[in-house]
């Protein structure tokens, strides 16, 4: 009898910002014939290095690093488009011999690559430049009745000025005719192509991520952030309304940059949109915990936490 072959394993390694996904990363590459394919929205963008954390050029080189330093600031990426980067990566990098590994926190992005995507219709420029003149013109608040009308259920789950989440609510309602729960109950199959280990960095004590934030946000000052978000400003078309200035940070540093605030309150409020940010992570992953039930949770606030993550993925390995 015919048996089919086992699929190839792909690492998933998954956690909130300052969790040490980083290095826990590069001692995998220095063990493992891994590849490293980034999970990160920011990380995809050039010339926005340190704000990103993204990682040296002396880390890239301990192994291959993909889906880092691929568009413009000035464009946008979107989950579909990762889905589809990544799937392909995947297959090329077993193909080669070498092991996938997914490291990053973009939460949404693990969740459509596992889960499958909705299938919603493309963003439509027409239609989107409708609603932002209308918006304009009467205010978000009006579009939030609007949308109430049409979705009631969307409707409540947003605030009346959340503008960016309104214009793609109303524009998925006017295009498909269907409320966006429908549209999203719609998801597009996704073929099983490797066999998933995922892995989950957890803080067994929120505070002490909270101080590493802390410290790691005052250390980004201190390398120039505040010059990279100036240099940006000089080099593209940059506003507060594109994906890479919705970035954690930057959308501070461009008020701090516009005179809209003060450096100690551009500070602050940098720290607190990036606690925010891990609190949003934390909850993401608890939610796959309960609908995978496969991921191994560390606390990555361990010592010995590279160790353990390493010794994890060894196990749950064929032999290599």
């Amino acid at each position: 009898m015919h048996q089919t072959p086992p699929l190839p394993p792909a690492i998933l390694l998954m956690g909130p910002t300052a969790s040490g996904k980083t290095a826990c990363a590069l001692t995998l590459a220095r063990h493992l014939p891994v590849e490293i394919i980034s999970v990160d929205s920011a990380l995809v963008y050039r010339d926005m290095d340190i704000g990103t954390a993204k990682p040296s050029a002396a880390e890239q080189a301990i192994c291959p690093h993909h889906l880092i330093d691929i568009i413009s600031p000035e464009e946008a990426y979107s989950a579909a488009r990762f889905c589809a980067d990544a799937r392909r990566l995947m297959g090329e990098i077993s193909a080669r011999g070498r092991i996938p590994l997914l490291v990053g926190g973009t939460m949404l992005y693990y969740k459509a690559l596992r889960d499958g995507l909705s299938d919603l219709p493309e963003a439509d420029p027409t239609l989107r430049r409708e609603i932002e003149d209308a918006a304009a013109l009467e205010g978000w608040p009006a579009l939030h009745d609007e949308l109430a009308r049409l979705d009631p259920d969307a409707a409540a789950r947003l605030e009346p000025n959340d503008a960016q989440r309104i214009q793609r609510a109303l524009e998925i309602v006017r295009l498909t005719g269907r409320p966006l729960a429908a549209s999203y109950a719609q998801r597009e199959s996704s073929v099983d192509t490797h066999r998933l280990i995922p892995i989950g960095l957890t803080p067994g004590e929120r505070a002490i991520l909270h101080a590493r934030i802390e410290k790691r946000f005052d250390a980004m000052l201190l390398a120039g952030f505040v010059d990279e978000v100036e240099t940006l400003r000089r080099h593209y078309r940059l506003d507060a309304s594109l994906p890479s200035m919705r970035c954690v940070g930057y959308r501070q540093a461009l008020e701090y940059l516009e005179g809209r605030c003060s450096l100690a309150t551009f500070r602050d409020k940098g720290i607190f949109a990036t606690r925010q940010l891990a609190k949003r992570q934390i909850t993401w992953q608890r939610n796959f915990r309960e609908r995978w039930g496969d991921i191994q949770e560390l606390d990555c606030l361990n010592p010995e936490l590279e160790k353990q993550v390493l010794e994890s993925v060894c196990a749950r390995l064929p032999a290599v």
